[in-house]
């Protein structure tokens, strides 16, 4: 080999160095946690942890090669699911993905720093999981079922219905997170609506028997 093309071909390894040592390092193997709040023979779950499993490869990864996933199938067991959201903590994942506030809370116990990520929340910020959907600061974040500020929209919508209408009374449940943002969203537009909302709580004597609804007797 001539000195000039020993010379080249040095040249170009060198530069390729960098480049291999950069492909390495897309190749380190991500760890994603994963805790499910039944046991590994629910059908829903299984197929929901299915197509969660299929859209890595949709995605460009590898399960084994560059993401490895952990999944705990905690049952519904409240100690047995903070014994695992403990576990996982302790194997510092990447991120955790629970499915709902069932396993959220858990997580939020034992981790502050883990990136945690909801599939579906009713409500986060009134359960604490997050700050504000806007900006939910902390650790947590993910998916919610429904947005609050959609509650104020009804109130408007009765109003172009019935122009005339000054005092409306609002079904909630007071026991639920739920019922309390949703209301409170309803207050906070009736001032400029010129409405009076009256708040009609559910399962108490105030409630037309045709609209109550009972609560189920403990044992069945």
């Amino acid at each position: 080999m001539k000195r000039r093309e020993f010379i080249t071909l040095l040249g170009g390894a060198a530069a390729a160095w960098p480049l291999a040592a950069r492909a390495q390092q897309a190749e380190r193997v991500r760890r994603i946690g994963v805790l499910l709040p039944v046991t590994s023979d629910d059908a829903q779950y299984q197929a929901w942890f299915g197509a969660f499993l299929q859209a890595f490869g949709q995605s460009g990864w590898t399960i084994g090669r560059n993401v490895q996933v952990d999944t705990r199938w905690a049952t519904a067991n409240t100690d047995s699911v903070r014994r695992h959201a403990t576990e996982l903590a302790a194997l510092a994942p990447d991120v955790i993905v629970s499915p709902g506030a069932s396993t959220v809370g858990p997580l939020l116990q034992v981790t502050r720093t883990i990136p945690i990520v909801f599939a579906i929340v009713a409500d986060p910020v009134g359960a604490g999981f997050v700050a504000s959907l806007a900006r939910p600061g902390g650790n947590a974040t993910g998916f919610t079922s429904f947005e609050y500020g959609t509650s104020g929209k009804w109130l408007e919508l009765l109003k172009e219905i019935a122009p005339g209408m000054t005092r409306v009374a609002v079904l909630r449940d007071a026991a639920t997170p739920s019922g309390v943002a949703l209301f409170g969203v309803i207050q906070a537009v009736d001032s400029a609506l010129r409405v009076e909302a009256n708040p009609m709580d559910l399962y108490e004597r105030s409630v037309p028997a045709c609209c109550r609804v009972r609560r189920p007797h403990p044992q069945g």
